[in-house]
């Protein structure tokens, strides 16, 4: 039984667990921030440009409620009253904030690309040169006489 404790824990405190479970809480998080943006700063004017409709509040009713024979006014209230209904706008809405979301992090991988890149172009950069076995300076590293001290160089 303890080996199994053990094996869980090491398994636990793996690099890319760690890295996963902080990837799904800032996920999560995003997708919250995306979803209030969507709902409460980009569709509220859209609605407005399109004759004051709000896009969360569009649905079909597919079966009327038992208590109440409609019209509703929302879905909250069609929910209410019983009534079976197909919510068009919050689809709507998850597509723009399914778009977003995409565009977000299509952005966000694109900048740690070039950065990587970057990073991948100075190390190559830094090879470049050699320490002179003699004079202890950089020089190139194709370089087989130190201009600096005239040492021959060996070539390895």
């Amino acid at each position: 039984m303890f080996s199994i404790i053990e094996e869980f824990r090491k398994f636990i405190m793996r690099g890319s667990i760690l890295d996963m479970a902080i990837g799904i809480v800032i996920g999560s998080s995003f997708t919250s921030i995306v979803n209030s943006f969507v709902q409460d700063i980009l569709m509220p004017p859209i609605g407005l440009i399109l004759s004051g409709i709000d896009f969360s509040n569009i649905f079909i009713v597919i079966k009327k409620g038992v208590e109440n024979a409609g019209p509703y006014n929302s879905i909250e209230a069609a929910k209410s009253a019983g009534a079976v209904i197909i919510s068009i706008g919050v689809f709507i809405n998850a597509i723009i904030s399914f778009f977003i979301t995409a565009l977000s992090i299509f952005i966000i991988i694109k900048v740690l690309n070039k950065m990587q890149d970057k990073i991948i172009k100075k190390n190559n950069d830094e090879k470049k040169e050699k320490i002179c076995p003699y004079c202890c300076s950089s020089i190139n590293i194709n370089a087989i006489k130190c201009p600096n001290c005239t040492s021959d160089i060996k070539t390895e």
